[in-house]
């Protein structure tokens, strides 16, 4: 039965309410993490709690217990002249934050001289659906 500090591998597809798939690990090898560590979102750790080899499960994790609710303070204005070159809507950049830290945005807007990018993580503010199956419990 998982309990924290085991070493835990499952397989796992993640999607969205729409159905969308942003991730599986199907054609992969399974993903092995430490369990109560933190490496993973905790709607998904506590999902799989208690669970045993063999045992599937599928959870609807909303946004609290996944990346957050999308902040509007991590929407910031950049002018032009400070990004490396020509970028579009959509565009993923890394930029520093106010730590020095590496963190990655995406280019939300293109004003006449300026840019406003997006310092949220792709899926917050959206509810997580995740097919999991328990490989191996250690």
């Amino acid at each position: 039965m998982i309990e924290n500090n085991n070493i835990v591998s499952v397989h796992y597809t993640g999607s969205l309410a729409d159905g969308t798939i942003f991730d599986s690990s199907i054609d992969r090898d399974p993903l092995t993490f430490k369990m109560g560590e933190g490496q993973l979102i905790p709607g998904f750790e506590k999902a799989i709690l208690g669970k045993n080899i063999g045992d599937k499960v599928n959870v609807n994790i909303p946004c609290t217990e996944a990346y957050g609710e999308l902040r509007e303070d991590l929407y910031v204005e950049v002018k032009k002249e400070q990004l490396p070159g020509q970028v579009e809507v959509g565009m993923s950049l890394q930029a520093q934050d106010n730590d020095g830290n590496t963190i990655n945005v995406s280019v939300k807007e293109i004003l006449e001289n300026s840019v406003i990018i997006n310092g949220n993580h792709p899926l917050a503010g959206k509810e997580l659906i995740f097919d999991i199956e328990i490989m191996d419990i250690k």
